[in-house]
């Protein structure tokens, strides 16, 4: 069983739980892949260095941190310095040997940067960008992560990516989680938040909305608010990549696997409720909804 999991950047999410419970699945057998944001670290350098944050919005609605070259920098040291390399050494000191990087080693996570990024002004203007360092992952080294896989490595991974043009850019970390776990063929990508999954009231944790069918999760993204919005999509382009199951939650990481949360599933009504797991190695995977945009690299060059 391979599962990949995301812990989120933001305040508020339990790291340290979620690492221990980690090291019991790697000890159990499991395959993990680990990726990270860190949104919270990087808001607080960038006030620290005096270049504080800034948040555009996209004419559909979409939230992203503006990544200047100086954004950029104070990024790269908050995610593949502090927090990556934090998280091994915990994850270390539980008795598992993980192994740190950031996309842009071994050419492990491609994309392609935006060459404009339209953003919305709070007065209803749309301007252009031209100097923003984001993109979007078209390729994923696949077989590199196998390889840490099969040496007894758990990846830890930050995202940073690399552009073909050989620019380090900044991809949205639950995305990012996405287009590994479809390269990966895994069994199930959960993604931890500090929040309990999507709400259809984000100030009532009672409107839980529990489960979702992969092929109706369209008309619940109506529900999403903030950074919810991109938790979806990537839970949409890794059901579109062949991804049987998402999981997204804040309680136990296992908890959340077992249904704690909001599960998105391609299994049908009946196998939903017979699987006691999303991560049973037994478990048979359902055909892919659609051609994954995710390419798999299948060299280490």
């Amino acid at each position: 069983m391979t599962l990949v999991v995301k812990i989120g950047g933001g305040a508020g999410v339990a790291t340290t739980a979620i690492v221990q419970e980690i090291a019991r699945l790697v000890a159990e057998g499991e395959r993990v892949v680990l990726l990270h944001g860190g949104s919270d670290l990087t808001n607080t350098l960038s006030e620290r260095l005096g270049h504080p944050m800034r948040m555009i919005t996209s004419p559909s609605g979409m939230t992203s941190r503006y990544t200047d070259n100086e954004t950029l920098q104070i990024f790269a040291m908050a995610v593949a310095g502090q927090i990556n390399t934090e998280l091994v050494a915990q994850l270390q000191q539980e008795g598992v040997n993980a192994f740190g990087m950031a996309g842009v080693d071994g050419r492990l996570l491609v994309a392609r940067r935006k060459a404009v990024v339209r953003s919305v002004t709070p007065e209803g203007r749309v301007q252009i960008l031209r100097d923003d360092y984001t993109g979007q992952i078209e390729q994923v080294n696949s077989a590199l992560v196998e390889q840490l896989l099969s040496a007894g490595y758990t990846p830890v991974i930050a995202p940073l990516a690399l552009s073909h043009q050989g620019e380090r850019l900044n991809v949205d970390g639950d995305r990012a989680a996405a287009a590994v776990a479809a390269a990966l063929h895994a069994d199930a990508l959960v993604i931890m938040t500090n929040v309990p999954g999507l709400l259809e009231d984000a100030q009532d944790p009672s409107t839980l909305i529990e489960t979702i069918p992969a092929a109706q999760l369209d008309t619940y993204m109506k529900f999403a608010r903030g950074r919810m919005r991109k938790k979806l999509l990537g839970a949409q382009e890794a059901l579109q990549g062949g991804v049987p199951r998402v999981c997204i939650g804040s309680a136990s990481l296992r908890a959340v696997i077992n249904g704690a949360g909001t599960t998105i599933t391609t299994e049908s009504d009946e196998e939903h409720r017979t699987a006691s797991t999303a991560c049973e190695p037994e478990a048979v995977r359902p055909t892919a909804i659609t051609h994954s945009p995710i390419r798999e690299m299948v060299s280490l060059g």
